[in-house]
């Protein structure tokens, strides 16, 4: 009896680690959100994803892409111009993200995001990722603070690309700063396990809800690319932001 348990226990051992690997390596996803359900998807991408070939990647199912643009308030992405350059001579919807920092002023920010990311019609609304880095996960930012100073970035970016800005955000920055705050903003949240439900009932925009699929066109240090989808049809993406 003890011998069979164990040995269940190792089979079941080995199942763990399997689907791990397989996880791990973009083969098995936990949450894949139906294409029927969901046909509006695309990529958010930065000097991670090293050099790409925006005409072939384009060409993999995607309709939009965000490209990592400033960080801070002087921070910029190695690969921003190349990489805005060649996507708006495809099909995509392209964007452009901005990383906030909790050590920056908002205006200081905003300014960043200003001086390197064009204004075009065309383009989808500026993006502040709010989110951790280094120790602050541990060691939370001030939430006043924070919120007014991500406040002022939001109204400046309005002001000057005359479009309301995206908000992405993690459940725990969400919950922090921006749950029942920034009620006109739309959101871009992170789920990669299950399909998001905010904790003020609010309905999210974008979902980012994997950050393991392999697609053809780049050659980055970061084979990996997350995946988004639009929460809509067609029809109401591109009514929303044409």
């Amino acid at each position: 009896m003890k011998k069979k348990l164990l040995i269940i226990t190792g089979l079941i051992l080995i199942i763990i680690i399997v689907i791990f690997i397989l996880w791990y390596n973009g083969i098995v996803i936990f949450n894949y959100p139906s294409k029927k359900t969901y046909e509006v998807r695309g990529i958010d991408v930065s000097s991670h994803q090293g050099d790409i070939e925006w005409d072939i990647l384009s060409k993999k199912g995607i309709k939009f892409a965000f490209i990592k643009a400033t960080e801070g308030s002087s921070f910029v992405d190695e690969k921003f111009n190349i990489n805005y350059e060649n996507a708006i001579k495809t099909n995509l919807k392209i964007g452009a993200y901005h990383f906030f920092s909790y050590d920056s002023e908002g205006i200081t920010q905003a300014y960043n995001f200003i001086a390197h990311v064009p204004k075009m019609e065309e383009m989808l609304p500026p993006v502040v990722d709010i989110e951790f880095y280094g120790d602050k996960y541990k060691n939370v930012p001030d939430i006043e603070e924070t919120q007014k100073q991500l406040q002022i970035m939001l109204e400046k970016l309005e002001e000057y690309y005359e479009k309301k800005p995206i908000i992405y955000a993690t459940y725990k920055s969400y919950n922090l700063y921006i749950a029942n705050n920034f009620k006109d903003n739309y959101i871009w949240i992170r789920d990669v396990y299950f399909t998001p439900k905010l904790k003020d009932n609010r309905e999210w925009t974008f979902w980012q809800y994997t950050d393991k699929v392999k697609l053809d066109g780049y050659n980055g240090k970061e084979e990996r690319l997350d995946m988004n989808v639009f929460n809509g049809d067609v029809d109401e993406f591109e009514k929303l932001f044409n």
